[in-house]
């Protein structure tokens, strides 16, 4: 049976599982997208190409799978830089596909061709440029087993325009097989014997989960082993709702605008078990007095991420969910009785930490953007897909939502990319269509992908779009104003459109709140809509997002309100 690239590509694609694909058509991907539209996967056009993989991004945490993007050659490929890079730093499973210029043209400078795979090379877990269509089949089925296996990322596909226009006896592939890709996911057993007798000897212990526990669905397995051995958690940013907010064992999120009890909680603990973590920056603060008195157990899929930046007592390469399950059956075997009372001391200190140091502000007649987060949890009870932009609106949002189930929180958190939340809501809208998805924004970063308001109500997507408008770029603001001396440097922006008009402009609801008592009633309007909505929230323009710990030092020298 003879079949052009483009068609192979979709019956593979098919093979795949995948029903939707995210993209923007151009010349070199016109025999792709002649095919697309005979199939019945389900294409969304988004307005920007970086947007394609933002959506992308968002569909793979709210449903489980690979996302999967599609766009054309040179400008439409380096489009999506930005989303996959933050893709990437996120461990999220896309594969993204690019048009290239024929393939006797590439080297040519030719129209619209730009090398993407070398450009991409750093950000991606793999890529390819297919130079033979009787090579497209595998390159696809591999690059879906790479990007969800193993810690998971976007792998590129970059096929030349004759490459999916030539016809090929087509011959079925077979299962993926690459010998020199075989990531570790049981772990070693005697280094979990060593964690077994690290936990029982601890008196001052905590769990640090990240994003990993979430991909690896370890979730419950987390929770069993807090329980079991009374051990309490915090997470990164990445792992919100990794573990019950609700649970009275929950720290709170750690680092840099973490809470003083998780931050003091890991300054002054003997054992911390980091699971799922990449101990970056914005968790460590100054690394020579992270954990500084504590042994530490680091359980992660990715070998290259132990001891990269912090030293490790107890090393575990495996799967998050293999490894705590075994950890787990390991622990019913011991004597763990006595727990709860050799750590009376140490949950006495974590209450009086949490008791004299709470995450606070101070609501007066101008709208606290904290106050607007309080009250859509207020409304949600936590049922909602919440995507962020980023910068303030994103800290307060970790900070002052409860999650207590994981895919909940989905935030550009590695790279911190601005727009990634409208284009992110959108694809995990299309994953969970039952759900209610809510991007909080504030009224710079909405402003980077605007134009996917368009995507939103063409596909009659039921998004909710939050703004906490401070009329500022506000956490470069927060910035200026405690270190740079109040110089606000092309922070400020106080020429910007009217939200509720644009809005309508795109065919969404605009909706506005001015004053505080005004916060419940545009929530409950908006969320109980059944269109895109766009609610405006004009909030104190100087608040800054406290705790703060400043650049360079520890994560327990933290700046309160």
């Amino acid at each position: 049976m003879k079949l052009t690239g483009a068609q192979i590509m979709m019956k593979v694609l098919k093979e795949e599982g995948v029903d939707t694909i995210f993209g923007y058509p151009g010349g070199a991907v016109i025999e792709i997208y002649d095919e697309l539209a005979k199939s019945d996967i389900r294409h969304i056009l988004v307005r920007q190409e970086a947007c394609a993989v933002h959506a992308a991004d968002g569909y793979a945490r709210a449903g489980g799978r690979v996302g999967v993007s599609l766009v054309t050659s040179g400008p439409g490929a380096t489009n999506t830089v930005s989303g996959i890079a933050s893709a990437y730093m996120d461990s999220i499973p896309v594969v993204i596909f690019t048009g290239q210029v024929p393939t006797h043209l590439i080297g040519n400078d030719a129209f619209q061709e730009v090398d993407i795979v070398g450009i991409t090379r750093p950000c991606t877990k793999h890529n390819y440029l297919v130079k033979r269509t009787e090579d497209l089949a595998r390159i696809i089925k591999e690059a879906f087993h790479i990007a969800s296996s193993g810690r998971p990322g976007p792998v590129l596909i970059d096929i030349p325009r004759d490459v999916s226009a030539t016809a090929i006896d087509y011959k079925p592939q077979k299962k993926v097989e690459l010998k020199s890709y075989n990531p570790t996911y049981r772990p070693n057993i005697k280094q979990l014997h060593n964690v077994v007798k690290l936990i029982k000897n601890a008196k001052k212990p905590v769990i640090l989960a990240g994003g990993g526990v979430i991909l690896s669905n370890a979730s419950e397995e987390l929770t069993e082993l807090a329980r079991k051995t009374q051990i309490p958690v915090t997470n990164t940013l990445m792992g919100l709702g990794g573990f019950p907010g609700t649970d009275p064992l929950w720290l709170g999120m750690i680092g840099m605008h973490g809470t003083y009890r998780a931050n003091m909680s890991t300054g002054e603990c003997d054992l911390l078990m980091g699971i799922g973590v990449r101990f970056d920056d914005r968790v460590t603060g100054r690394t020579d007095a992270f954990a500084a008195n504590a042994k530490i157990v680091h359980i992660d899929i990715d070998p290259t991420s132990i001891r990269k930046n912090i030293p490790v007592t107890a090393p575990v390469v495996g799967d998050c969910k293999i490894s705590l399950e075994q950890l787990n059956r390991l622990l019913d075997k011991e004597d763990l009785g006595n727990l709860k009372k050799k750590r009376k001391k140490w949950f006495d200190q974590i209450q009086h930490w949490k008791s004299t140091k709470t995450l606070s502000y101070k609501q007066t007649d101008v709208i606290k953007p904290q106050f607007v987060v309080e009250k859509l949890y207020e409304l949600t009870q936590g049922d909602l897909i919440m995507t962020t932009e980023v910068g303030q609106n994103q800290m307060w949002a970790a900070q002052y939502y409860i999650f207590d189930k994981p895919n909940r929180f989905i935030t550009s958190g590695g790279l911190g990319c601005m727009g990634f939340g409208l284009p992110a809501a959108i694809g995990a809208q299309l994953a969970c269509p039952d759900a209610l998805v809510v991007d909080v924004a504030g009224d710079g970063s909405i402003q980077m992908n605007i134009q996917e308001l368009t995507t939103a109500v063409q596909c009659g997507l039921p998004v909710k779009v939050v703004i906490l408008n401070n009329g500022y770029l506000g956490m470069v603001r927060q910035w200026q104003q405690l270190f740079f001396g109040q110089r606000y440097a092309s922070t400020c922006l106080d020429f910007a459109p009217d939200f509720v008009k644009l809005a309508e402009a795109y065919g969404a609801v605009g909706l506005r709140a001015t004053k505080p008592e005004e916060v419940e009633s545009v929530l409950k309007e908006g969320l109980f809509s059944k269109d895109t909505v766009m609610m405006d929230f004009v909030v104190e323009k100087k608040e800054c997002v406290y705790p703060m710990v400043p650049g360079g030092a520890p994560i327990t020298e933290m700046l309160l309100v």
